[in-house]
């Protein structure tokens, strides 16, 4: 196990760090983005490239991309949804996310304002579907900024944070332990499954405010 999780790091680290930057913009700008998002899958190519980072300056660097990335796909959504709304709901694509969850997202924001921009970036679909439908709201730009920047920073900070201190725990004990593969895998796992099990109980929680 070792062997191959040194090789697959190693392989990661080996890409130029300023390659490895725009993916994850270019990652998060697509993830953020109405409907891309809902292929795309931002958080496995943030933790990829975030187990390659080395020192303060590729971390922050690596952080502000990440954010940066995520305000302009929302950005692009806000203003897609402002100039296009009703026809990205009738179209081709907007009828394969279902009639039901374009009216979930509406009750949300109507319901819920800015907590629904915010609480949105931790939720399926939601989260690409949310810019769309503040843009064709009455909502101002600026105070869809003033929420969704808190929730971007958040998000980014826990996903590079782990995906950079569990590699580099990795590589500070595979020296020493045979079985560190097996630690890295493990903490990964238990990240993941936080974050699905947060991301679950926000559903529950917030449910009552889009049917």
């Amino acid at each position: 196990m070792n062997d191959i999780l040194t090789w697959i790091l190693d392989t990661v680290a080996g890409v130029d760090p300023v390659i490895r930057t725009l993916l994850a913009f270019l990652g998060m700008l697509l993830e953020t983005s109405v409907l891309v998002g809902l292929i795309v899958p931002g958080d496995t190519i943030i933790i990829v490239a975030s187990t390659a980072v080395a020192g303060p300056v590729e971390f922050i660097t690596l952080v502000l991309a990440v954010i940066v990335g995520a305000l302009a796909g929302e950005s692009i959504g806000f203003a897609l949804g402002h100039h296009f709304g009703p026809f990205i709901r009738s179209s081709r694509l907007g009828r394969r996310i279902g009639e039901r969850n374009w009216i979930r997202a509406e009750n949300y924001l109507d319901r819920r304002g800015g907590v629904a921009v915010l609480i949105s970036r931790f939720l399926p679909v939601l989260h690409s579907l949310i810019p769309v439908t503040v843009g064709a709201s009455r909502m101002r730009y600026r105070t869809f900024m003033a929420w969704t920047i808190p929730a971007c920073i958040i998000w980014s900070l826990a996903y590079v944070s782990v995906g950079s201190a569990v590699a580099g725990g990795y590589r500070e004990l595979s020296g020493r332990l045979h079985f560190a593969g097996y630690l890295f895998v493990g903490a990964i796992a238990l990240f993941v499954l936080t974050v699905f099990l947060i991301k679950k109980w926000l559903h529950r929680r917030e449910l009552r405010h889009m049917d």
